[in-house]
């Protein structure tokens, strides 16, 4: 028998509770479907009597289970992980669009309330708030590099309404972008 750094019911639990922290530590074999999971898999849980655990995917694999395709835990990052990571590289490469919650579902292929709840779930935040710091990141590093006006800046970056620029600049940087532009100029001595 193999020996485990956890009993069966502290493992049991953090299965019931899809505890993203055990991931990696161990995996679930479920005896009657021969699939083996991550701790934090949201599919069906099975009766705690089918149910073995594997302290690597390779012990998993060598007593017969397959990887779930769910939660995939032969991937080096969570579905949620590589869902975040698809999801930042889009609004990064098309910040300057007035881009909807529905062209990025549509980019990764699910539902925009099953995309913002999960990206929220794995970042805090949601899809639109990073967009927004995403171009007031490259709206302060226009005000520092050039002499671009505030107003095409704005647009540069993405925003379709200056109040909405001059608004969300506030809230995240504690300046309007012209008190940023002339607190970031080097002093002259």
């Amino acid at each position: 028998m193999e020996t485990l750094p956890f009993s069966f019911d502290e493992m049991w639990e953090k299965v019931i509770a899809c505890d993203r922290k055990y991931d990696g530590l161990f995996y679930t074999g479920v005896k009657t479907t021969k699939i083996y999971c991550r701790p934090s898999c949201r599919s069906r849980k099975p009766k705690k009597i089918n149910v073995e655990f594997y302290s690597t995917m390779d012990k998993a694999q060598a007593k017969g289970f397959r990887a779930c395709k769910r939660c995939q835990p032969e991937t080096e990052y969570s579905p949620a992980e590589e869902l975040t990571r698809e999801v930042m590289t889009y609004l990064t490469n098309h910040y300057r669009k007035s881009i909807s919650l529905q062209e990025v579902a549509d980019y990764v292929g699910m539902s925009p309330s099953y995309l913002e709840r999960v990206f929220k779930q794995e970042t805090l935040e949601t899809p639109r708030s990073c967009l927004e710091k995403i171009r007031i990141d490259k709206a302060v590093q226009l005000l520092v590099s050039t002499d671009l006006s505030n107003l095409d800046i704005c647009f540069s970056v993405g925003f379709q309404s200056p109040s909405n620029f001059y608004k969300i600049f506030r809230k995240l940087k504690a300046h309007s972008p012209s008190e940023f532009r002339k607190l970031s100029e080097p002093v002259a001595l």
